[in-house]
């Protein structure tokens, strides 16, 4: 059981671009991940000396004392954030080099991962889809310094990927768990936090560490339905709450929702409204509406 709803909020994040360099011992209230693109840098952590090697990423828990030290010209992408939900977040803050004690603050401070039974998550790691990962944090980089509403979305969104993957990744769940039906309960939210892109089954069975056919068989006891019929009503759902905003047009919205192109969004649309985008628009734009 998770101590409190997963709700990212992104307090920093920056390229990093740096010459040699070196902080002073502290303690975080929030996590701070690092990705290492490229230099030779060494992070310590609880007394442990790790030389972390380019492409890997580094996870710094709340209270953990650390410092950072980047021992050629370094690129390390970061982000300083929350990652269960506080009410009081706005008030905390990223701790300066030195600040070690901490105690008259964890009140602001967020749980620790580890400190969840069943969850280890190493301080130096290299994620399954590696790729991936390194992309979705790239962009939530990206899109936090946007500054704006959307940008903020987006950001929290991939935020949103990077600890399901971790959390995947790094918890021990019991099998048996994993094949109850309501093991599944993730899926609603990550396929419409990823409906803009594509979605596959293979993919999502291996989230669930279970073979295809088992996936199949207990998504359909799950929710009733196939997975790529689940899907597709989540797109058109999506869809048909778009189509009330007329500043977006079909092709942004066949985007938004995942179609190849606006053609295939038809098609789909009307197989399960029986009507095409066009008139749907119309009819809820209708006075008599």
């Amino acid at each position: 059981m998770l101590p409190a709803p997963v709700v990212p909020y992104i307090r920093m994040a920056d390229y990093a671009v740096r010459t040699p360099w070196q902080t002073g011992e502290r303690r975080l209230l929030d996590y701070l991940l690092i990705y290492f693109q490229e230099g030779a840098c060494t992070v310590t952590i609880s007394g442990v000396a790790y030389d972390v090697p380019a492409g890997h990423f580094c996870l710094i828990q709340p209270n953990e004392l650390h410092t950072l030290q980047g021992r050629s010209n370094t690129i390390t992408p970061f982000v300083h954030f929350d990652m269960f939900y506080h009410p009081r977040r706005e008030e905390s803050f990223v701790t300066h080099s030195f600040t070690t004690d901490i105690r008259h603050l964890m009140h602001l401070a967020q749980p620790r991962l580890n400190d969840i039974p069943g969850i280890t998550v190493p301080s130096i790691f290299l994620p399954h889809d590696t790729p991936t990962f390194r992309e979705q944090m790239l962009k939530m980089i990206g899109t936090w310094q946007q500054g704006d509403v959307i940008g903020q979305l987006q950001s929290q969104h991939y935020a949103f990927g990077l600890i399901l993957a971790l959390i995947q990744q790094f918890s021990s769940i019991p099998p048996a768990y994993r094949h109850r039906p309501d093991a599944l309960n993730w899926v609603t939210a990550y396929c419409s936090f990823h409906l803009a892109e594509p979605l596959y089954v293979a993919d999502l069975a291996n989230r669930a560490n279970l073979s295809q056919s088992h996936f199949n068989a207990l998504f359909r006891q799950r929710f009733g339905t196939s997975p790529h019929q689940y899907v597709m009503r989540l797109r058109i759902q999506r869809a048909q709450e778009l189509l009330q905003h007329p500043h977006h047009s079909l092709s942004q919205i066949a985007d938004l929702c995942g179609f190849a192109d606006v053609h295939h969004f038809t098609k789909a649309f009307k197989q399960l409204t029986t009507l095409t985008p066009g008139k749907y628009r119309a009819h809820m734009q209708s006075p008599d509406q």
